[in-house]
């Protein structure tokens, strides 16, 4: 079936060209209702589409953006989502999503694609390992706002968690709670500034109470091989802590599933605080205490502000902290 084209539309309607685009571009105030009537009516009988390529080429817009996320179907990532759509579609915009697998390469691939696909602006989680060519893409002009991980101090439009006075907050309440042997599980964030920020903050409010920092205190999760120490070493090992920070989703979840396996109970055995928020955990045995992030506005806002470079690419980059809060439930405990 050969590929309808405007000038079918034009024809069948018996108008100009310029005539049948100016309607379907919605400029048609001038124009008589009888005529309005015959290019509807052609439209319908031929099912015409317009190409928005082909229109963008010509309006420099295409109404569209990217998003790029690392792990399409993480609780908060799904929440991110919905703020973004949310808010594009108040304002006209549609939405190409492209996941990951925390994959650099496809990451890479993703963010050409959606060059090449001349989408108005980018919105992205970075694996941080592809900044160079997110800086070629928006110093041609390309529109940028990243979200949920910050890499380093450059000049970029980000929205994030604020990661330090959230973990700080986190901390002063297990303290409060009387802890003061409290183990830091975390990913490596030597490299990583938002992972670095919470670590900040953790010392921070060790600091302010006068507690120690024991190194031995600061473990290590990694999302392919898991704990570099098993649970029953992590809570042997001098000093042995009587409460545990996780600073991710995924490690929480892990770390349930490795304390039940061990027959180690919350909070009777250990005190359990998570960053992040867990799907259905007022249905839990003992629900979690976590950091509780606020994702759909992460998401909302991120499309606010790539929205207002898109119309306007003069402003200024933005860095946006969105603050946290601490969900007390009955995973923590006073300690003796």
């Amino acid at each position: 079936m050969a590929k309808i084209k405007l000038i079918d539309v034009a024809n069948l309607a018996g108008v100009s060209k310029s005539t049948a685009s100016q309607y379907l571009n919605g400029r048609f105030e001038y124009m008589s209702q009888h005529t309005k009537d015959r290019i509807a009516e052609a439209v319908k009988e031929l099912d015409y589409v317009p190409n928005p390529i082909a229109r963008s080429l010509k309006s420099d817009k295409t109404k569209t953006i990217g998003v790029i996320v690392r792990d399409i179907t993480g609780f908060d990532t799904s929440r991110v989502l919905r703020g973004i759509d949310d808010f594009c579609k108040n304002g006209e915009y549609n939405v190409i999503i492209y996941n990951t697998d925390f994959d650099p390469e496809v990451e890479a691939r993703s963010i050409r694609a959606l060059y090449q696909l001349r989408v108005d602006g980018i919105i992205i989680s970075s694996s941080g390992n592809n900044q160079h060519l997110l800086q070629d893409y928006s110093e041609n002009g390309l529109p940028i706002v990243e979200f949920q991980l910050e890499h380093d101090d450059s000049n970029k439009n980000i929205i994030i968690s604020d990661y330090k006075q959230a973990a700080f907050d986190a901390t002063e309440y297990l303290i409060q709670l009387g802890h003061k042997h409290i183990c830091f599980l975390t990913q490596n964030f030597e490299n990583v500034k938002s992972r670095n920020e919470r670590y900040q903050g953790f010392i921070s409010a060790l600091a302010k109470h006068n507690i120690p920092l024991h190194k031995n205190l600061i473990q290590y999760w990694h999302r392919e091989t898991g704990f570099q120490n098993s649970i029953k070493d992590m809570l042997r090992s001098p000093p042995a802590p009587t409460a545990i920070f996780t600073q991710h989703l995924a490690i929480t979840t892990d770390l349930l599933t490795q304390l039940n396996q061990e027959g180690i109970s919350i909070p009777e055995d250990i005190s359990l605080l998570g960053f992040d928020d867990i799907p259905m955990a007022e249905f839990f045995k003992v629900p979690i205490t976590v950091v509780k992030q606020e994702p759909y506005k992460i998401g909302s806002e991120a499309a606010k502000l790539l929205l207002a470079h898109i119309h306007n690419k003069t402003l200024a980059n933005k860095k946006i902290l969105v603050p946290c809060s601490v969900v007390k439930r009955q995973s923590c405990k006073l300690s003796a």
